[in-house]
């Protein structure tokens, strides 16, 4: 009888501790990607600049995303954006070369798609001295809420 119950610990032990790790290993494949946008907020005209996001899952850099596209757009004309394709540099760093051919508030949004998630961070960008009273606002702007 003790041998039994022996027999029936050791087997609910060994269960048990596969159960553990095929829960360790769920959390590990659904821990979100987070992307922090590297690009100053203030940027000069008429020279190329870095369009530049760090791409984490948990402690970990992200070097295979799938995508990593830069959407830039100036203030209210989101329909006349472009897609710049990020490249891979190194340490979960993608970046992009532009530059910007007049004054003005943009936005800048970094479609990242990583290990079967995505994610959309957007940036405000003031380029050279915009006269404020007349740039166009946006639709959604909601980065005067977001804290940085």
């Amino acid at each position: 009888m003790k041998k039994i119950i022996a027999a029936f610990t050791l087997t609910a032990m060994v269960l048990t501790g596969c159960g553990a790790e095929e829960a360790n290993q769920e959390e590990t494949t659904f821990q979100e990607i987070v992307v922090q946008i590297q690009t100053a907020e203030q940027l000069p005209v008429g020279e190329e600049v870095v369009l530049s996001v760090k791409v984490s899952q948990g402690e970990k850099a992200v070097d295979d995303a799938d995508v990593v596209e830069f959407e830039v757009w100036e203030s209210g004309l989101r329909d006349e954006g472009q897609m710049i394709e990020g490249t891979f540099t190194k340490d979960g760093v993608y970046e992009a070369n532009y530059t910007f051919d007049h004054d003005g508030v943009y936005y800048m949004l970094a479609h990242t798609t990583a290990r079967g998630l995505h994610t959309m961070p957007k940036q405000k960008l003031t380029v050279g001295s915009p006269d404020l009273s007349i740039v166009l606002p946006d639709e959604n702007d909601d980065t005067m809420h977001n804290s940085h």
